[in-house]
């Protein structure tokens, strides 16, 4: 069993909700809300409350990323164990701005929260590994993720490490066949489904480039395509969306490896920060 299928059921379900079917949508609630219930059950029991067949809870299970019923429990139980606060709250048109304002602000936290909870030790250090062996790290993203692309390199060009951030789709295509097998590709994708963005990771491939993808945890085809993948976990709400809310956790990862490498790069680092804070320095009063 891989270390990413020993934890993180709920955060699963929570990030995956918005896509399921009626049928799963009732496994789903019925997860959520007798979690610890479910953990002494049998599939057989499980179904014969919901009053479905034994087959659409399996499927439910592979749905959302594990082998089987038995797996799912497992994960389930120690999740159970350590519980994660639940702090996400609806937000309704009748709420003041304030409330809203918070709920907000609440959600934020749930995002960072559900996004600690998963991650990964082993892909974080071969992350920061593939960014500090790189001869050219290049970020990619469309629309929202091609901001956070484009914070991404705001950050590492201050490492001293050579780096480009790319939210064109012909431009990354461009890019991305003149990579070699010395460089490093970033594909940031909330869904990891844009067909863009996709197309990116196997023309780096090709091109003999690591890859590392930053993307949804639940539902991520990009994840299947790159050599590493770092997991955010983000819910929907009826006035915001999931890929909304991703952008603080992508943006949390992305400085997590900025602040890593800046460690292991210290001198050099050191060195480009005072070369940029003088450059800078003419444009200020």
């Amino acid at each position: 069993m891989s270390s990413t299928e020993t934890r993180h059921c709920l955060p699963r379900i929570r990030s995956s909700y918005s896509q399921f079917s009626e049928k799963e949508r009732q496994v789903a609630d019925y997860i959520l809300n007798h979690s610890s219930k479910i953990i002494h059950n049998t599939i057989n029991q499980v179904a014969e409350d919901l009053g479905v067949a034994d087959a659409t809870v399996f499927r439910f299970c592979k749905r959302i990323g594990f082998k089987g019923f038995q797996a799912m429990k497992i994960a389930l139980a120690a999740e159970i164990v350590n519980p994660i606060q639940d702090i996400h709250e609806t937000i309704s048109e009748s709420d003041s701005r304030k409330d809203v304002a918070e709920k907000v602000l609440r959600s934020n936290i749930r995002t960072l929260e559900d996004t600690l909870h998963i991650l990964d030790s082993s892909s974080i250090e071969d992350a920061v590994e593939a960014l500090l062996n790189a001869d050219q790290i290049e970020f990619y993203g469309n629309g929202g993720s091609g901001i956070i692309a484009m914070d991404a390199q705001h950050k590492f060009i201050r490492t001293g490490l050579r780096t480009a951030a790319y939210s064109d789709a012909h431009l990354q295509i461009m890019s991305a066949s003149q990579l070699t097998d010395s460089d490093l590709a970033i594909l940031i994708s909330h869904s990891g489904t844009n067909k863009d963005i996709m197309r990116v990771a196997d023309i780096a491939k090709e091109s003999g480039a690591t890859t590392i993808a930053i993307t949804n945890l639940a539902t991520s085809p990009l994840s299947k395509k790159v050599d590493i993948s770092l997991y955010t976990v983000s819910q929907e709400t009826e006035f915001r969306s999931e890929a909304l809310a991703s952008r603080i956790a992508q943006l949390s990862l992305v400085d997590a490896l900025y602040v890593n490498v800046m460690i292991a790069r210290k001198d050099e680092a050191k060195d480009s920060l005072q070369r940029m804070r003088e450059a800078i320095s003419s444009k200020r009063l």
